[in-house]
């Protein structure tokens, strides 16, 4: 972009010296002035025909068309797709209990970044359910992808990407990272810190697949703010509650695939004050994963990204600029 403004100043200053061979004035007159009964007078050149382009040359003479050139290529430079076309997408991906809205300080601040973000709709249906949809929507991306998991989006972002070779980066932010054969509620073994289980959860029945079990989760609405999203507004929290997507118990207990973090670089942000799947789960994760970096966000609570979305986006962006 320096280049091309330094060509376009450059043929300004030909433009207004004699190089160009006429005043700037006259180049103006020439190019402009009305012809015959358009006008009030008649121009002293006429409009070029189409017997070649020798007739526009002189009409227009060549400082004129550089600097044209150059103002053109100022223009397709500073187009908003320019730069968003060289960054790699950020796909962000929710967990159970909540909806992509929990993104929007994460998108507000990447697109400001030139990046093009997406937070697509979890199912929350079942890990195999789950990754295949999400692997579906990664297939229409063209280009480089960093794949962003919150919660129970990390299970599915570890088992969509596999296989996938325009995922470049993962990242979970307060979510699981599974091997083959984990499941969530396996996992929560790894530590004592998560409150989330049968006596935090409300089951209701919906109509499930044969041979799922009909039924899903919503956590309690008395202890939501407590588990959930304790560093948020009490109001912001009930909110929240009221308008939480449920989980399908199928998405629980059922055990996950071959994991993308074995061959995809990762990174890991883990809140200190976890209660839902428990910081210290999030850190055994975590080490086991051996991600590039594990950043710790201090008195967070598990919607880190709602309630730090500054340090979230900046583990983000470390991801994202490894690919750049």
């Amino acid at each position: 972009m320096n280049t091309a403004s330094t060509v376009a100043r450059r043929n300004l200053d030909d433009l207004q010296s004699p190089r160009t061979g006429m005043p700037a004035q006259d180049i103006e007159t020439r190019i402009v002035r009305p012809v015959g009964a358009l006008g009030a007078g008649v121009a002293d050149t006429p409009w070029p025909s189409s017997s070649g382009s020798s007739d526009m040359s002189r009409l227009i003479p060549r400082g004129v068309l550089a600097l044209l050139v150059a103002i053109f290529a100022l223009l397709l430079l500073a187009a908003p797709g320019a730069e968003a076309a060289s960054k790699p997408t950020v796909v962000l991906v929710h967990g159970a209990f909540a909806d992509a809205s929990g993104w929007n300080g994460e998108i507000a601040r990447l697109e400001r970044r030139g990046y093009r973000v997406i937070a697509p709709a979890n199912p929350l249906r079942g890990v195999t359910a789950d990754a295949a949809y999400l692997r579906a929507f990664l297939a229409t991306i063209k280009g480089p992808i960093v794949l962003v998991g919150h919660s129970y989006g990390g299970v599915v972002i570890t088992n969509a990407a596999t296989g996938n070779p325009n995922v470049k980066a993962l990242v979970y932010v307060a979510g699981y990272s599974p091997d083959a054969g984990d499941s969530v509620q396996s996992l929560g073994t790894l530590g004592n810190d998560g409150k989330i289980g049968p006596a935090t959860l409300d089951l209701r029945p919906y109509p499930a697949p044969e041979g799922s079990p009909p039924l899903e989760g919503y956590i309690k609405l008395g202890v939501f703010r407590d588990i959930f999203a304790a560093d948020l507004p009490r109001r912001q929290a009930r909110t929240m509650a009221l308008s939480q997507r449920p989980a399908a118990l199928a998405a629980l207990a059922e055990p996950s695939g071959a994991p993308a973090w074995k061959t995809i670089p990762s990174w890991y942000l883990v809140p200190t004050r976890d209660r839902a799947i428990g910081t210290d789960v999030l850190l055994a994760m975590a080490k086991r994963i051996h991600p590039r970096k594990i950043v710790k966000a201090k008195g967070a609570s598990h919607v880190v990204m709602i309630s730090r979305p500054k340090l979230t986006t900046k583990v983000i962006l470390s991801a994202a600029r490894s690919i750049d």
